[in-house]
Formats: C-alpha cells, structure tokens, sequence
C-alpha cells in the first residue's frame, strides 16, 4: 500500500495516511514567510502534516514513489521538472524528470526483478541511452502519467525514458514535446558509464512507452537545468546550474526537429564583456535595470573537458549564478538564478527578445534581501492570470520551502508550504489546460501533487 493515500485535502482528510509521521514544528510566532501584497492571505495548518495551503485551496496526492506503475515498474524517486500536455477529453499528460544517479537509486526505484546484461529490473537494456560498464541501464529519465481531469484520477502511469543521468528540469515544446535535461556530465573515460553525459533528450507527450533516446548534442554539453522555447522563432533558450554559469541559446536549423542541430550561443551584456549579473560581491546591476543583450557564438560545444562556460566567459559571455527554471510567457522569458544576490537566495530576470532588429534586453526583475521573501527559487511557470509561480529549493533545516507567486510588478506572495519531514523541494510546477489544477512535486520522498483553489481571487 501506497505511503498516501490517493486523496488527501487540505481541509484534513488526511485518514491514517500519516499516522505516525512527525509534522515539522515551525514556530507559528515567526512566520515562515513573507507576503509583499495579500496574495490568498495566510497560510493555514494542514492537519496532515504534508501542505499548508490558503483558505479554500485542497491538494491530492496523484503519484507517490514506491507505488506500481502500469508497465509493472516502481514510481521513481526524486521527481523534478515536469511538463503538462492537453491529451484531449478532459486528460494530460504529465512528463516527469527523474534526478537519479548511481546504481542504489536504479534498485530502489525501478522495481524487482532479474539481473543480467540484457535487462535489469525489468527495463530492457537495449533502450536505455546508456548502461554502467557492468551492463545496467542509468536510472535517470522520466516517467509518463496520464490524468483525467473530471474523475480527479491517475489513468496510466509508465515509464517514458531510461539510461540518462541526473535529468534535473527541462520545458516544453510548441509541437508537444518534453525536453529532459541532464544535470550531469560524466565521461566513460572517468566515470562508470559506456556514453558522455551533459544532453537534452525530447521525450513525445503521447508516447506510451519508452521512447528512442537521442541526445541534442548541438544544444551543448555541460550541466543543464531548464529549456524554453520562443514559439515565433524556434530559438530555444537554455540554463546551466553552476555558479560560473552562462544563458545560451539555440538556433535550430529546423524550428521543429532539434536533432537536426543548429548553433549555439551564449548571452553577454552589451558594452560589459564579460559582465557579472551575479550580483554576489559586487553589484553590476540593481532590480528594475534594463541591459542590451549580444550573442556569442560558441564553438567545439560538445567539449569533454567541460569548459564551454569559462570559454564563453573568456570570451565575453555574462556570469549567472545557477540558472534553474526557465519558462515563456508572452513574448518574453523568465529565468531564476538560484544564488544569486548579495545574499545569495536568488533573483529572478526576464529577457525580451528584440523584433525589429535591433538588440535583445534583459532585466533584473526580482532579487532576494530575505530569506523569508524568497530563498533559492528553482522550477518556475507562469499562472494563467499572469503572475509567476516559483518552487523554492532550500535543504536547511531551519528554514521551510514554499511555493511563492510574484505580480507584474514583482511583488511575492505565498501559496503553499511545505510542513512534510525532510523539507524537500518544491519542483516541476505547472498548469492544467483549463488553469484550475497546479501541479507540482516534492523531491522526497517522492510524490506529485494536485492543487486546486480560488485561483482568480488573488489580490495584488
């Protein structure tokens, strides 16, 4: 039996699905949070231990780790970032990272079953991406869940992408599509696997079992975290979690087949080469500023040395610090750098691609003073009434994740909390077609939730 039950609502219809699990005390004296404008007012007391969420608002517990999927494999851990995809008839489908690396996870997650070179618990090694040396597919990827709408039902759950590593957040696509990203780039020559790793895969929403792994080598190798698309043009634009991290994009020579390759190029500041948008030590720029933005063109982008960033920098590509989430909006992109700021818990930007011409432009929109205000946002989308939605990725102990909603104008507020032990991050949010549903997940241990609420009462 599943850990949760399939149902759980904030109003406490918790049942015995956490009987003996430990609630976090967090002081109610000093919040855990701080709201800029009303947002849906104050967070209330989940007497199921897991969501604090405003008055109004349920959640449902729709996937857990550990629970038995349709192909006959385990629910893997550590869902990440996740897409959302109109099936029709009331169903979507929702395509979900996997973070996993090393060989304890693959056993863990992915179920019982025999040991040999051609298949490993029930995954045919043969389309798997990659394999350890000893012949055992990766454990990264994603899985598929289709969900109805109307029943409030999980209909089919399978795996969609095995044998890649570390497949952190990602985006979607114009023509329905999941690009997975892999936060990893391990080499045979070092590492215990037969295939370099750094790539994005494309994962079809509708596909109904594991699809061909192709690597997007053009896109890059390094330590991706997030994809968007610029629906007008094709260009695709990409993150990468480092500290010295650069923002790239992606020229396709063909806007709809990726494996065609293109060109890659990173972002400088246009009069700064290489500027730092860090604002970490010293501050370059402040919340509010508009900067003109050139593109480098990068070479040898499928390096083994790991070097495309300092490369770039050297030759005038802009630092960012731990570009994460990545989403499209109208006309425009928004993107978090998880530590950057003079407190390092994170800013948010926003880059307007130019139309007529001339140069593109970015702005600092968002930059953490507090760690109540915002700390370390990851994952982002964009709400159906415009506001942004981000998942907050904090490991400490002191402190809880949340997921914050931020105005036009750049204002926070406070939508969910989360009181479940271990204080995992909050990833992978985004929208049902028709707005009323957030989907979300929770790393550890590992579950994908439904949240439903008086979304268009928010108050600004």
């Amino acid at each position: 039996m599943s850990l949760l039950r399939r149902e759980v609502l904030a109003s406490g219809i918790a049942g015995l699905a956490f009987a003996g699990l430990a609630r976090h005390a967090h002081a109610r004296s000093e919040e855990t949070y701080i709201n800029e404008v009303e947002g849906y007012g104050p967070l209330k007391t989940d007497p199921g231990g897991l969501l604090d969420l405003p008055e109004g608002f349920t959640y449902q517990v729709i996937s857990q780790s550990g629970d038995t999927m349709d192909d006959g494999l385990f629910v893997p851990g550590q869902p990440d970032g996740m897409g959302c995809f109109d099936l029709g008839g009331g169903r979507v489908a929702l395509v979900r990272n996997h973070e996993l690396k090393g060989s304890s996870a693959l056993h863990r997650n992915l179920g019982p079953g025999g040991l040999n070179q051609e298949r490993i618990n029930g995954v045919d090694a043969s389309r798997a991406y990659d394999t350890y040396k000893d012949g055992r597919p990766l454990p990264g990827g994603t899985t598929t869940l289709v969900y109805d709408l109307e029943s409030r039902r999980t209909v089919r759950e399978y795996l969609s992408l095995i044998g890649t590593s570390t497949n952190c957040c990602g985006g979607i696509t114009p023509w329905g599509s999941w690009l997975t990203c892999e936060e990893n780039v391990e080499l045979p020559e070092t590492d215990d696997v037969t295939k370099p790793h750094g790539f994005v895969f494309e994962v079809p929403a509708t596909a109904e079992g594991l699809v061909e792994p192709v690597p997007l080598k053009a896109m890059g190798r390094f330590d991706h975290e997030a994809v968007c698309i610029d629906p007008r043009t094709g260009i695709v634009y990409l993150t990468e979690d480092m500290n010295d991290g650069l923002f790239y994009r992606f020229i396709p020579n063909v806007a709809d087949r990726l494996a065609e390759g293109g060109k890659l190029q990173a972002m400088a500041i246009r009069g700064q080469a290489g500027a730092d948008t860090r604002n970490q030590d010293s501050r370059t720029w402040n919340v509010g500023d508009w900067l003109e933005v050139d593109w480098i063109d990068m070479q040898d982008v499928e390096s083994p040395k790991d070097d495309l960033r300092q490369r770039g920098h050297a030759a005038g590509a802009a630092l960012v610090a731990r570009g994460e989430g990545l989403w499209w909006g109208t006309d425009e992109l928004y993107m978090t750098a998880t530590s950057g700021g003079p407190i390092r818990r994170g800013q948010v930007m926003r880059l307007q691609p130019s139309v007529d011409g001339g140069p593109d432009r970015i702005q600092l929109f968002v930059e953490s003073t507090d760690e109540k205000m915002v700390n370390m946002a990851d994952n982002l989308t964009i709400a159906p009434w415009g506001d942004l939605i981000l998942c907050e990725d904090n490991y400490s102990s002191q402190i809880r994740n949340h997921i914050k909603g931020v105005t036009p104008d750049g204002k926070l507020y406070t939508i969910a909390r989360n009181v479940f032990t271990g204080n995992a991050e909050f990833a992978g949010a985004c929208f049902s077609p028709d707005g009323q549903v957030l989907f979300v997940n929770i790393m550890y241990p590992g579950m994908t939730l439904a949240i439903r609420g008086p979304w268009t009462s928010v108050r600004r």
